[in-house]
C-alpha cells in the first residue's frame, strides 16, 4: 500500500513546530481493500478510514469537481488511478499541497518548500475558488503563522470569490467554526485583517466591518479608529491566553460605535446598549454557543462601567453585581473582568493611563458574596420583604468595604467614550 503523510502534519514539520495530528493520503487502493486490511471506515463524502492501531487518518486518494454553490457543492472522485499529484491538486494552498512518503522524501509540485521560506500564502489552482469556505481558513492561516503574508495573485482571487457572492452559500456553523478557531490562534487580529482585506468581513460580520473609519476621542484612544482598538483588544485577550467567550465578547463589546449619529462622533454616547443589541444579534446569526452567546451581550452592555467605580456609590454597584447574576455565576463575572483588562488602557485628559481597578472589584465580590441570602431570607416574616432585606445587607457589606472613598476619577463621563 502506497500512502504519504500530507498536509498540515508535513508543514508544521518543516515549520520546526509541533506535529499534533497526521494525515495520509493512500494511492491504488479501493475502499474494500482498505477494509480487508482492518481499517474502519468514517468518512460520509469520500473514502476515508482510521488505521486499527494508531487510529490515524487514511484517505483513499480524489479529485473534486464543482457541481453547485458553497463548500459542499462538489462531486468526489476516489478511485485506485487517481494519482498522489492529482489528489495534491485539489488542495487549497501550496504550503498544504506538500506529501512525505515512507523513506522522509518531499513531493512537493506546486512549490510548497519554496512558499514556506519565503512565508507566503499562495493558491494551488485556480480551483482555490470554488470552495468559498477557503478564504476565512486562509485567515485563520494567518492568525497562525503570525509571519506569513498573502500573495498578490491569491488575494486578487479572494476578491473576486467575494464579488462572485459564494461567500453567500457557507452556513452559520461552518462560519462560527472557522472564526472561532482564529479567535484561538496567537494573533486574531490578522484574521480580521485578511477578511477585511478581502471583502469578506463585511458578508459575515458587517457589524464589526462597520466600525473601521469610526474615530474615537484621541485624547482616551489615540488609536482613534475604532476598528483598530477592537484589534488591539483581541490581541490582548490573546496574549493574556484567555478562553474562547472572553475573545468573542472582546470582538463584539464595541458594535454600537458603528451606529452612533454623525453629528456626535467622536463620541459615542450609549453606545453599550446598542453594542449589546447587535452582540447578541450576530452571536444568534451565527448560531454560537450559548456561553459565548451570553458573555458578549454581557460584555458588551457592561465593559463601559468597569474602570468607573470610583464614581460609583455602593448601591449602584451592588445594582451592577446583581444584574451580572454574580451569586449564580462568579466565575463569569470574573472573566468580565478578564475581558475589561484587555481593554488598552483608558487616558485622562492629561494623558495618564488609567487601568480598570480590577483588585477594588474583587474586593466589592467578596463582601458582596460575604452576605448570606439564604439566612436572610429564613430569618425574615415577611416573604415580599427578602429582595430588599438581602439588597440592603449587599449595599451595606460592599459599602463598609468601600471607605474610605477612592479619590475621585479624572475619567470622562460614562458613554463619551
Amino acid at each position: 500500500m502506497r500512502a504519504y503523510i500530507v498536509g498540515g502534519a508535513v508543514r508544521d514539520a518543516l515549520l520546526g513546530l509541533a506535529v499534533k495530528d497526521r494525515d495520509w493520503v493512500v494511492v491504488g487502493e479501493t475502499p474494500e481493500a482498505m477494509i480487508a486490511r482492518g481499517y474502519r471506515p468514517v468518512g460520509r463524502d469520500f473514502p476515508v478510514f482510521l488505521h486499527p492501531e494508531s487510529h490515524e487518518e487514511y484517505a483513499l486518494a480524489r479529485t473534486e469537481r464543482k457541481s453547485g454553490h458553497g463548500y459542499t457543492g462538489f462531486i468526489c472522485h476516489a478511485a485506485p488511478d487517481v494519482t498522489l499529484e492529482e489528489d495534491l491538486l485539489r488542495r487549497d494552498l501550496t504550503i498544504n499541497a506538500i506529501a512525505r512518503d515512507h523513506d522522509g522524501a518531499l513531493i512537493d509540485p506546486h512549490g510548497g518548500v519554496r512558499d514556506l521560506e519565503a512565508r507566503i500564502f499562495r493558491h494551488v489552482s485556480p480551483a482555490f475558488a470554488e470552495d468559498p469556505l477557503r478564504i476565512l481558513r486562509i485567515a485563520r492561516f494567518a492568525a497562525r503563522y503570525t509571519d506569513f503574508t498573502l500573495a498578490p495573485e491569491t488575494l486578487a482571487l479572494t476578491r473576486q470569490m467575494v464579488a462572485s457572492g459564494e461567500l453567500d452559500h457557507l452556513v452559520a456553523e461552518r462560519v462560527w467554526q472557522e472564526v472561532s478557531r482564529g479567535l484561538m490562534e496567537a494573533r486574531p487580529s490578522r484574521m480580521i485583517e485578511v477578511l477585511r482585506a478581502c471583502g469578506a468581513l463585511a458578508v459575515i460580520l458587517p457589524e464589526l466591518d462597520r466600525l473601521f473609519g469610526v474615530p474615537q476621542p484621541p485624547q482616551y484612544h489615540p488609536e482613534i479608529d475604532t476598528g483598530l482598538h477592537v484589534l488591539q483588544v483581541i490581541d490582548r485577550a490573546a496574549r493574556a491566553r484567555y478562553p474562547l467567550p472572553v475573545r468573542w465578547g472582546a470582538l463584539l463589546h464595541d458594535l454600537g460605535k458603528g451606529e452612533t449619529a454623525a453629528d456626535i462622533l467622536p463620541h459615542h454616547y450609549g453606545h453599550e446598549a446598542r453594542s449589546a443589541v447587535l452582540a447578541e444579534q450576530v452571536s444568534h446569526r451565527l448560531k454560537t454557543p450559548a456561553p459565548c452567546r451570553e458573555f458578549a451581550t454581557l460584555f458588551a452592555r457592561e465593559h463601559g462601567i468597569f474602570g468607573r467605580i470610583a464614581q460609583l456609590n455602593a448601591s449602584t454597584v451592588v445594582k451592577i453585581l446583581e444584574r451580572c447574576d454574580v451569586s449564580r455565576r462568579p466565575e463569569r463575572f470574573l472573566a468580565l473582568l478578564d475581558a475589561a483588562r484587555c481593554d488598552p488602557p483608558r487616558r485622562d485628559g492629561e494623558g495618564v493611563e488609567h487601568w480598570p481597578p480590577h483588585a477594588t472589584w474583587l474586593t466589592v465580590l467578596a463582601a458582596f458574596s460575604s452576605v448570606d441570602a439564604g439566612a436572610l431570607a429564613r430569618a425574615c416574616r415577611e416573604p415580599h420583604h427578602i429582595p430588599a432585606r438581602i439588597h440592603g445587607a449587599r449595599v451595606a457589606a460592599v459599602a463598609a468595604c468601600l471607605k474610605p472613598q477612592q479619590p475621585a476619577s479624572t475619567l470622562p463621563a460614562p458613554g463619551v467614550l
